[in-house]
Order: structure tokens, then C-alpha cells, then sequence
């Protein structure tokens, strides 16, 4: 979909502005600090959906963007290391799964959503070079189905509901 440079930028903007917005959000749970790495990643809706919407360029300039925008404004060096490798993972998964036209938004969306915790995995393992820290990877683990299968469920409703609106 292109219609012009000032279109697709507005577009990209508003994309990257609400999955901020929803970053922050999250970043205001009170689960996100009891355990780390345990995100429910409500911006993963705004990626899920610009990846279906808008394509693959858009889905990646809008998550670097969401992610470095989330760093200088909430964040810290760690937060930037660990955020960053989750979501290039994670959208690089997604980019891969969708390109095989086999998958429904659903199953892109839990495998995406594990992917960033694998991503955040080995950003600890590096940091810290402790193994044990694996086993943290089986609690990631099973939020990450939860919250893939809302997030996908929601991106699909999104999709479905505004791709005939951003088309026109």
C-alpha cells in the first residue's frame, strides 16, 4: 500500500505512536516489576497488525522506533539491550512465518511472542553468563503462549476490521 509520502508517514507515525503509547502502558503494570521479563507486549498488537496492514518495512521501522523512543523516555541501557534483541528476534520470526502464507496471525503471533523471550534469554545469559538462567526461560515460556494468543486474537480482529478503511 502506498498512497504518498505524507500518507505513509502520518500512517507510520500513528502506528508508532499508539504502540508507544501501549509500551508505557505496559511499563506501568504492576506484574512488569515482579517479574522480570514478563511482559504482556500490548505494542506487539500495533506490530502484529502493522506487519499485516502496512508490511514488512513498516512493521520494522515502527518497532526500532517504538523501541528506541520507549529507551530514551522509560528505559535504560539494559532495558534497550534486552528490548531490542526480543523484538528483532521476535519480528524476524514473524517476518519468516508470515512469508510462508501457511500460518494464521494467531500462530505468527505465539511464535513471535516466544521468540522475544528467547531473544531475552540469551541477553541475560550474556550479560550474566550464568546457565541457570535457562530454567527462567520455561516461566517466559508459557506467559509467552497467553499473551501471544491475545495479542494475535486481537491483531486479527484489528486487521480484519481496519485493512478495508487503510486501503481506501
Amino acid at each position: 500500500m502506498q498512497k504518498n509520502k505524507t500518507y505513509t508517514i502520518a500512517l507510520y507515525g500513528m502506528f508508532t505512536a499508539l504502540a508507544l503509547m501501549l509500551s508505557f502502558v505496559e511499563y506501568q503494570l504492576p506484574l512488569m516489576a515482579a517479574y522480570p521479563g514478563m511482559k504482556i507486549g500490548l505494542a506487539n498488537i500495533v506490530i502484529v497488525s502493522a506487519l499485516y496492514m502496512l508490511g514488512i518495512k513498516a512493521a520494522v521501522i515502527i518497532n526500532l522506533l517504538r523501541v528506541v523512543m520507549a529507551f530514551l523516555l522509560f528505559g535504560n541501557a539494559m532495558s534497550l539491550m534486552y528490548s531490542l534483541a526480543g523484538a528483532v528476534i521476535s519480528l524476524l520470526v514473524m517476518i519468516l512465518l508470515k512469508k510462508t502464507g501457511k500460518l494464521a496471525i494467531l500462530t505468527i503471533s505465539v511464535a513471535g511472542a516466544i521468540s522475544h523471550n528467547i531473544g531475552q534469554i540469551l541477553v541475560a545469559l550474556l550479560v550474566t553468563g550464568i546457565s541457570q538462567i535457562l530454567w527462567y526461560f520455561i516461566v517466559l515460556w508459557l506467559t509467552a503462549i497467553g499473551s501471544g494468543i491475545v495479542i494475535g486474537f486481537l491483531g486479527m480482529i484489528i486487521v480484519k476490521r481496519f485493512n478495508s478503511i487503510l486501503m481506501k
